[in-house]
């Protein structure tokens, strides 16, 4: 199961309104990057990896809906629901990908599991548009109990 992810812009979009973001001034000497368009944040929820070893997993991507820019790193980082309630990033994956998803054009992040308890897992994703301007907003995917501890 999927869980989709809306950026700010793509919401505005979706709601009917447009969104201008103007593009950030850059150091005397350089060019400054293009203004930030449209695009989706998304990712799968947290899994038991299907090939060993025994690992919590998860994936992140984008869709470009407009604007520029052709590439974007992805970030994404696992985490773990800690006893006393707050969440606690345990790993991270990286890396710059074109628009769409699919095995090839998404960041994966592998924790090993140490046993089998349950434990609570969702991933942070982070999208930076190569060469663009763009806000700091990141995704979270929904909370899962997952058979994974540390």
């Amino acid at each position: 199961m999927r869980t989709f992810l809306v950026s700010a812009a793509s919401a505005a979009l979706i709601a009917g309104g447009v969104t201008a973001t103007p593009a950030m001034a850059a150091p005397s000497g350089q060019s400054a990057p293009s203004a930030v368009g449209t695009y989706i944040t998304n990712g799968d929820r947290v899994h038991v990896s299907s090939t060993p070893p025994r690992t919590a997993s998860a994936h992140g991507w984008w869709i470009k809906v407009s604007g520029a820019g052709t590439k974007a790193k992805v970030t994404i980082w696992l985490q773990m629901k800690k006893s006393n309630g707050k969440w606690r990033s345990v790993a991270k994956g990286q890396k710059n990908v074109k628009s769409g998803g699919g095995s090839s054009r998404r960041a994966n992040v592998r924790k090993t599991c140490a046993n089998a308890q349950k434990r609570q897992w969702r991933s942070l994703i982070d999208v930076d548009i190569i060469g663009v301007s763009d806000s700091p907003e990141k995704a979270v995917t929904k909370a899962v109990t997952v058979r994974c501890g540390l």
